[in-house]
């Protein structure tokens, strides 16, 4: 997923222009701090404490080069008029987070006002057309059924949580002036994988893994039954 992410900022924007990047719900910092190593300026914006301490902690141990190009808020999503400016941001990322959202419409019209013309604006999503897929692969048939009809899930984490369709993601992006410009499917293939899962020790192997999970990411059929989305939307 994060390889995809700076594809696709790649792609949209010119080699070398250092990118202003907010990363909503960033949890432990993980990608944004990616983005600061290569150069760009980016703010983290996190309301769990918790994570908050991770990523400050983590942020602590980069050179001092990196710990001026990235910044850290506390404070939730849904606020980011009360701690920036409309158009102050090139990239905002917002990652599993919608899933904890019951009502994302007015959420990402916040993001969306936060883009500068051009802003990209990346979301990654559970799956709501595709929820049947772990239940049935794992041979849990009542599951399976049952998830056909709903966008309710229970995560990893035990949560309650809820899921996306790329239809109605498509028409809210177009109502807020973010236009959907691409969309990827993320673990078509190692959904099932367990948490603990050891990575291919060779490189060669982790990189035929990347690879084939990629390809299917931007193919049909294939990409319409991954576990998760990845939307890109771009400010008009």
């Amino acid at each position: 997923m994060a390889r995809q992410v700076d594809e696709q900022i790649a792609a949209r924007f010119p080699v070398g222009q250092r990118l202003r990047v907010l990363d909503v719900g960033m949890g432990q910092g993980t990608q944004a701090l990616r983005l600061a190593r290569a150069g760009h300026e980016v703010t983290g914006i996190e309301r769990e404490p918790r994570l908050i301490a991770v990523a400050r902690e983590a942020l602590a141990a980069e050179p001092e080069g990196i710990r001026g190009r990235m910044r850290i808020v506390e404070g939730d999503g849904r606020d980011t008029g009360v701690h920036f400016l409309p158009g102050s941001f090139d990239v905002v990322l917002c990652h599993g987070v919608l899933m904890y959202v019951e009502e994302p419409d007015a959420l990402l019209a916040g993001l969306a006002r936060m883009l500068a013309p051009g802003g990209f604006l990346s979301l990654l999503v559970r799956n709501g057309d595709a929820l049947a897929m772990r239940a049935g692969l794992a041979g849990d048939w009542a599951g399976a059924l049952a998830a056909f009809d709903t966008t309710a899930y229970r995560n990893r984490l035990g949560l309650d949580v809820r899921a996306d369709r790329l239809d109605t993601l498509t028409d809210t992006l177009g109502g807020i002036g973010a236009p959907l410009h691409a969309w990827y499917g993320v673990r078509v293939f190692t959904d099932l994988a367990a948490d603990d899962a050891v990575v291919p020790e060779s490189r060669e192997a982790l990189e035929a893994l990347l690879a084939a999970e990629e390809r299917a990411g931007r193919t049909d059929p294939y990409r319409q039954v991954a576990a998760l989305l990845h939307l890109c939307g771009v400010r008009g």
